[in-house]
């Protein structure tokens, strides 16, 4: 039986990887050194914290659920007392991209991060629609990236991986600069940005006399349709003259021409996660 070590064990996202793998067949050993960790561990899960040298000592993997900017410096802090073979998983890849992972060359690193549940995937019942971060009840996809280690050690950790983020509908195999690039390059520079930007927006159509309800159920229905036909999810739907118009006149306006190759420059990406990780 693999035996699991998982850091950080009583935070957000330790509690959350801590339910799922409690529905496996994996041995875990849970740590956590904060008391109110450790509280929530027992009231949310009903498991006891264990001292860290003693889970590492055994531990076929490592998963550090712990905060990006402390990945590196809490690997350093451990990686003398993991057993040779030992696979590391991180859930970011900011750290290990900024070159902050410690040198052992007999040992494993690998990074995975969830996908978050699609916006078009079916949500046959209530649960499903409002599980918005994953790992509950909607299934989503995740990214994985062995970086360092045998090729053999991919199928072990993605099978972690699985658990820890189940319910899994899809894996997708990348390279550590692969992820670095989807996080944090699009999914927060790029889609956080707009996200943002759509709701200052819509408060500023709502300030111009709109009542708050009917704004909301404009942009959000039309994004729907929207990111529908630009993701070819809806591939009979097409912008009309007139959008395709605004479109046009508006990407001037909103961004600069260079934007695209400002943000995808592997320089900025590097960057971005260095900036992170301090």
């Amino acid at each position: 039986m693999t035996k699991i070590a998982l850091l950080g064990a009583g935070g957000k996202m330790g509690v959350r990887l801590s339910k799922n793998l409690a529905k496996t067949n994996y041995d875990v050993d849970h740590v956590e050194i904060s008391e109110e960790g450790r509280a929530r561990l027992m009231a949310e899960v009903g498991v006891d914290a264990v001292d860290q040298a003693v889970a590492l000592a055994g531990a076929d993997v490592i998963v550090m659920a712990v905060p990006d900017r402390l990945i590196g410096k809490i690997a350093h802090s451990f990686i003398d007392q993991v057993k040779p073979g030992a696979r590391i998983i991180v859930l970011d890849a900011a750290a290990p991209y900024a070159g902050e992972m410690p040198v052992r060359e007999d040992v494993s690193y690998f990074c995975t991060h969830p996908c978050h549940p699609h916006i078009f995937d079916p949500t046959p019942n209530e649960a499903v629609q409002r599980d918005y971060f994953g790992g509950i009840d909607a299934p989503q996809g995740i990214v994985c990236a062995l970086f360092q280690g045998p090729e053999e050690d991919y199928a072990i950790c993605e099978d972690v991986a699985k658990a820890i983020y189940a319910p899994v509908a899809r894996s997708h195999k990348c390279t550590l600069e692969n992820i670095a690039v989807l996080e944090p390059a699009l999914s927060e520079t790029v889609a956080a940005t707009f996200c943002l930007a759509l709701r200052e927006a819509t408060d500023r159509a709502v300030s111009m006399g709109i009542p708050e309800a009917a704004a909301h159920d404009f942009v959000l229905g039309h994004l729907k349709i929207e990111l529908a036909i630009a993701f070819g999810i809806f591939p009979e739907g097409k912008f009309s003259d007139g959008a395709l118009l605004a479109i046009d006149k508006a990407k001037s306006v909103i961004f600069k021409e260079t934007w695209l190759d400002d943000v995808f420059n592997l320089d900025a990406v590097k960057q971005s996660v260095k900036d992170i990780c301090a």
